[in-house]
């Protein structure tokens, strides 16, 4: 089965009757999304016999992409450091299984959307040269005029950072294009020692993914120089960078792998609002995206079909990390050697692919930090990277304690709660210890106390047992107060209730905070983030701002085709004690019906890549730009 082919070349008419207008988006992998993500493994669902452990919880969203050493370190690519400063980028070392204080480097990104640092690959011969490379998106967002550009460049390692002035351009790849959405970035070496990179269609440009005049939708292939091969497929057909060009058809390649030993590719591309592919890398094959996503009739030899594809049918999908099992020491039954890992950050779930028969199994569930990448250590471990935090997946049959219980604060007379999350071969017993004395009674997961000024400075730990063992949790601070200190209250005066909005418009938002204590709050107590909302999840649009009492913001007339998208705007205000209060606003769109219709009735076009038969109609946003083929 191949990808429909273009309309034939025979005399049409068709006409688009209107009442909206708007433009493809599609549904995307946006890794700025979840700045309240909650741990990974809270809820986690995995398979009898298999732990999660947290190795960090102290990443800064949002994480992208990360590549182990051959010494055991882990390099972790954060996409930009989030409220700290969101024009960098940062690479974390993760040695011994500590996350390390010191950034191993930084870069200077744009980072709307998914741009920012999003690639991170070790050279083969890293044990000789102590290579790094890094792709991201560099620029200025405040530069007049703004500035982007898709940058691949390298860093020595000296110890655990990265010597001073070594960063070395290894390729530019150009301007960015539209507004940050399907930027991909992921990087990694072949087994023939190449560097391989993948990039989306930018949104904006989706007939880019099957021009050769443009690396928008490739995958692309260099030396690890910069220069490029000249065995490349189309390096005798195009000129310039375009000849870095190895692979074409994608519309979002936000991962791929390459197993160990076979050098076999899987590119996990993000799909419309249709499919998820998972493709299998060939030196000029063509996807076919955006003819069609998945297996698309009738036949065409042009396009190579996907080896697995998975539908929308149950809402919300994004294909996300990908790894093959193949560690050099396995720890996993022998089962799942060779076998490929994937995941979806939408529908929290990790798969396993047998690419060579393509039958597909569950793995993990309920993974509720959006997760990006997947990677398997050098024992044998599966690695997942969240939004900021990194597990570990180990077959093992003691418990293993997947969220640790975390410091409370409360004040005199209210109640103070702990809570354990484990895994592991059932049934599981908890014994809670007050500085490290069991305390009678305190059996489940959770313990609860009336604090006291006596409790004040008091540590608790759960001890987890089953037939195989037990394992001890960290202790977690308890701090009493003997003050009550009454949360702030933030008020949004604009937008009002009932807002309402069409593509292209602009909304401005402003607020106030008040406390009980402190009476009215100053502007430095305000802080603001404004999501796009899709369906069940939803992407960070802008912020966080802070210390601002409002602004505006101008929607663009490109955006998600899904009707069921609205913008929610959130105020969240702090008082001198640190308590805070967070209140929302949602601006919900106008939405028409538009129909395309053909003459004579029955034609196929397509809108946003898919095939439609005129008349077809569907709702929309008010003010958005359609693509139509």
């Amino acid at each position: 089965m191949n990808k429909t082919p273009a309309l034939k070349a025979y005399s049409r008419r068709w006409q688009l009757v209107a009442v909206a207008v708007f433009a493809v988006l599609m549904m995307t992998v946006a890794f700025t999304l979840a700045s309240t993500s909650v741990a990974l493994a809270q809820g986690i669902t995995l398979l009898p016999g298999f732990n999660d452990t947290v190795v960090t919880s102290s990443l800064r969203y949002p994480t992208t992409a990360m590549a182990f050493a051959p010494d055991g370190r882990l390099f972790i690519a954060e996409g930009h450091v989030a409220n700290t400063n969101p024009t960098i980028g940062a690479v974390r070392v993760i040695k011994d299984g500590a996350l390390l204080p010191t950034r191993f480097a930084t870069v200077e990104v744009r980072s709307e959307i998914e741009r920012g640092l999003t690639g991170i690959a070790i050279d083969p011969d890293f044990a000789t040269n102590q290579y790094v490379y890094v792709r991201y998106t560099a620029g200025s967002a405040t530069a007049d005029p703004p500035t982007c550009r898709h940058i691949v460049s390298r860093f020595t390692a000296n110890g655990d950072v990265a010597a001073a002035n070594s960063q070395v351009l290894i390729a530019d790849l150009g301007d960015c294009l539209g507004t940050g959405f399907h930027n991909s970035g992921a990087t990694h070496f072949g087994i023939d020692g190449k560097l391989y990179t993948a990039i989306g269609d930018q949104n904006s440009c989706r007939s880019c993914a099957q021009s050769l005049t443009s690396i928008f939708g490739k995958l692309l292939r260099f030396n690890p120089d910069g220069t490029i091969p000249t065995d490349n497929p189309f390096y005798n057909s195009t000129t310039g960078l375009n000849r870095s060009i190895w692979a074409m058809g994608l519309r979002n390649p936000f991962n791929f792998a390459v197993q160990p030993g076979t050098g076999r590719i899987h590119i996990n591309d993000v799909g419309g609002q249709a499919w998820e592919e998972i493709n299998v890398g060939q030196a000029g094959a063509n996807y076919g995206w955006p003819t069609c996503e998945s297996d698309c009739s009738p036949p065409n030899p042009t396009f190579t079909d996907p080896l697995y594809a998975y539908n929308h049918d149950a809402g919300c999908a994004a294909i996300t990390g990908g790894v093959f099992y193949n560690p050099a020491t396995p720890s996993f039954p022998n089962e799942y050697i060779g076998k490929y890992f994937f995941m979806d950050w939408c529908r929290d779930w990790i798969k396993v692919l047998d690419p060579d028969t393509g039958e597909v199994t569950d793995f993990a569930s309920n993974l509720l930090d959006p997760s990006t990448a997947l990677a398997v250590g050098p024992d044998g471990a599966l690695y997942v990277l969240g939004n900021n935090s990194l597990h570990k997946i180990q077959y093992t049959d003691r418990p293993a304690i997947s969220r640790q219980p975390t410091p409370v604060t409360v004040n005199v007379g209210e109640l103070a709660t702990f809570e354990v999350v484990a895994s592991g071969n059932p049934p599981l017993s908890y014994q809670w210890q007050r500085n490290g004395v069991d305390i009678p009674g305190a059996t489940s997961s959770t313990y609860s106390l009336t604090a006291t000024l006596a409790d004040n400075g008091t540590t608790f730990r759960s001890i987890v047992t089953n037939a195989s063992g037990n394992t001890t949790s960290e202790g977690a601070l308890l701090t009493v107060r003997t003050i009550a200190n009454q949360p702030p209250v933030g008020t949004i005066t604009q937008p009002g209730p009932n807002a309402v909005y069409r593509a292209g418009d602009t909304i401005t938002f402003s607020g106030s905070a008040t406390d009980p204590e402190d009476g009215d709050l100053p502007v430095s107590a305000l802080s603001w983030v404004i999501n796009l909302h899709h369906n069940i999840h939803f992407h960070d649009y802008i912020g966080p701002l802070n210390g601002v009492a409002g602004g505006s913001f101008t929607l663009p007339i490109e955006d998600e085709t899904d009707d069921n998208v609205w913008y929610r705007i959130n105020l969240t205000v702090t008082d001198a004690d640190g308590s805070t209060h967070t209140s929302y606003r949602d601006v919900i769109p106008l939405k028409s019906t538009i129909t395309v219709a053909t003459d004579p009735p029955g034609l196929q076009v397509t809108l946003e890549g898919q095939p439609v038969v005129g008349p077809h109609s569907t709702l929309s946003v008010e003010g958005l730009q359609r693509a139509l083929g």
